[in-house]
């Protein structure tokens, strides 16, 4: 998968059907330690859930385009990665990685300087497994249990 590939599908993640949130997503930056990184973004794949950058570092695509290279290992995984900083903003993310689990359907703001209205929701900062995050949220029975659930049975699936 080439550079452009890759960036051109985590942009077209930004644009989901009907202006709809994702359910469970990690939020991530590309200066975390690239093992843990690339694991965050397999495991998220496999759950369900996407993975949302709030952007260019730098404001370089390029750059953003060859980090992505060195964490994503699997084409599959290209359609769970996002770039919104309108989630960043909706969530009030300030570190990462950031777990979240939405309690219901929520829409993103069209423009990419608003800020959507966030919806009840279960939430996790810290360097800790995707495994470890829904576990919490599905035992915790909150907003977001039910997504948490789901999203740990599609985790348990995958290969």
């Amino acid at each position: 998968m080439t550079s452009d590939e890759l960036l051109s599908g985590a942009a077209a993640n930004t644009r989901a059907p009907m202006g709809e949130g994702p359910m469970f997503m990690v939020f991530a930056s590309l200066s975390m330690p690239q093992a843990s990184l690339s694991r965050l973004i397999a495991d998220t794949s496999k759950a369900g859930g996407v993975v949302v950058f709030r952007g260019f570092p730098g404001g370089s695509t390029k750059a953003f385009a060859e980090g992505l290279k060195r964490v994503v290992t699997d084409e599959g995984q290209e359609a769970h990665i996002a770039i919104d900083p309108r989630l960043f903003r909706a969530f009030k993310v300030e570190a990462a990685p950031t777990f979240v689990a939405a309690g219901r359907e929520y829409e993103l703001c069209d423009g990419l300087d608003c800020t959507s209205a966030t919806p009840d929701h279960d939430r996790l900062t810290g360097n800790v497994t995707v495994e470890y995050a829904l576990e919490s949220f599905a035992g915790g029975k909150g907003p977001g249990a039910g997504i948490a659930r789901v999203a740990l049975t599609q985790l348990a699936k995958a290969p």
